[in-house]
């Protein structure tokens, strides 16, 4: 309410005056900002506080239109905000109550919990006077998403925690397991065949042990190095040098690779990385090509607004999504018959991929082939220096 243009005048009586005086101070003391809204005039008038908490406390004339406020909501809280009051005024509701963000006088927004409430009504029961508060609540809300973002983030750690646990109880109790049951043979064994047959098989459960504890180190690192240094790749650089460390595989699988990457697109990022997100691609392209042809792979990148995006196409046997596509990054997960299967690659690529702010998705066929779009984001604020063409 503005209490210049209040119903207090020079008739009300003392004590009259005097209540609403105080009224007014305790209001001014909470810095709860008052408006009114009289449908008789169609006029609004806001306190001196309302008017201040958006930066217009020196503006006689905010008001004088009866859509100063409403059109200074954020867009996308309009229709709420509207609704809200429909509801109280529909008899929906015995109050109206709304959270909104306002834009102030210098440009910025504020978020505003609007209360208010229909005090008189004419003789056919239809309200013609609105009471209501404004309260800042910016700093509550935005504690809110700080609280909210820290319980996504402890939510993410205890998903990881989870995938750690089931490594530690499945993977390795099975080799300690498999480490105790040979040792005991070992010890019954009767000749040194025997013997060796086992400590052969221990050899070959080391090797295993020491691959699954290097699987486990690399996530670790994936999900501590975030603070990695970044450095400036050149991408159809980079796929190159993989396809040459690749050559061999390539050469006796017969695959085709095609780069078709700008040689001047650039990004900021991890190498150690972009090679491992890549080679873990075009391996397994490789790795899962179909039985009655060679291996074709494309690589290519698209600049998509504030993103990049590579895509990695190939014509192998592909992915069955409906039935694995929940899972398909999941840790330990495989969806083919090879021996060499470990489920670890992607878990790995999408990890390495979501550090900085990326993401991966897949479209695939059976017997047709799969593809990969790895998006990066574009945006300074991610990346210490621009993604662009040179």
């Amino acid at each position: 309410m503005d209490f210049k243009n209040s119903d207090i005048t020079n008739n009300s009586s003392p004590k009259a005056y005097s209540e609403k005086r105080m009224w007014q101070l305790a209001v001014e003391i909470t810095n709860v900002g008052v408006w009114e809204f009289n449908a008789l005039s169609n006029k609004v008038y806001f306190s001196e506080a309302s008017k201040r908490i958006i930066g217009f406390e020196d503006d006689p004339t905010f008001g004088d239109e009866i859509n100063d406020w409403n059109n200074r909501v954020h867009p996308e809280d309009k229709a709420k905000y509207f609704q809200d009051y429909q509801d109280h005024i529909n008899g929906l509701t015995p109050m109206y109550v709304n959270e909104h963000r306002i834009k102030c006088k210098d440009g910025s927004y504020k978020w505003i919990l609007d209360k208010g409430k229909i005090v008189e009504e004419d003789k056919n029961g239809n309200p013609i006077r609105f009471i209501g508060t404004h309260v800042d609540i910016s700093k509550h809300v935005e504690n809110q998403i700080k609280l909210t973002d820290t319980l996504n983030i402890i939510t993410k750690q205890n998903n990881q925690l989870k995938n750690f646990a089931h490594i530690v109880t499945h993977n390795l109790k099975q080799h300690a397991a498999n480490y105790e049951s040979l040792l005991i043979f070992h010890a019954e064994a009767t000749t040194n065949h025997e013997k060796e047959e086992i400590v052969d098989y221990l050899k070959t459960l080391s090797t295993s042990l020491t691959k699954t504890i290097g699987n486990l180190t690399e996530i670790v690192s994936v999900q501590n190095n975030r603070t990695a240094k970044l450095e400036k790749l050149y991408l159809a650089k980079e796929v190159d040098h993989i396809l040459n460390v690749l050559n061999l595989v390539i050469t006796e699988n017969k695959a085709k690779v095609k780069n078709r990457i700008h040689s001047n697109l650039y990004i900021y990022y991890n190498p150690s990385y972009i090679e491992s997100i890549i080679q873990n691609l075009l391996t397994n392209a490789i790795k899962y090509k179909h039985p009655d042809r060679d291996p074709e792979i494309i690589v290519e990148s698209y600049i998509n607004g504030k993103t990049i995006q590579i895509k990695i196409t190939d014509n192998g046997i592909g992915i069955d999504l409906e039935k694995f596509g929940d899972s398909i990054f999941g840790l330990y997960k495989t969806f083919h018959k090879n021996d060499d299967a470990e489920g670890v690659g992607l878990y790995l690529i999408k990890n390495q991929i979501e550090t900085y702010g990326g993401k991966i998705e897949v479209h695939s066929k059976v017997n047709i082939g799969t593809s990969f779009i790895i998006t990066i984001p574009n945006e300074k604020k991610l990346v210490p220096n621009e993604v662009l063409y040179s």
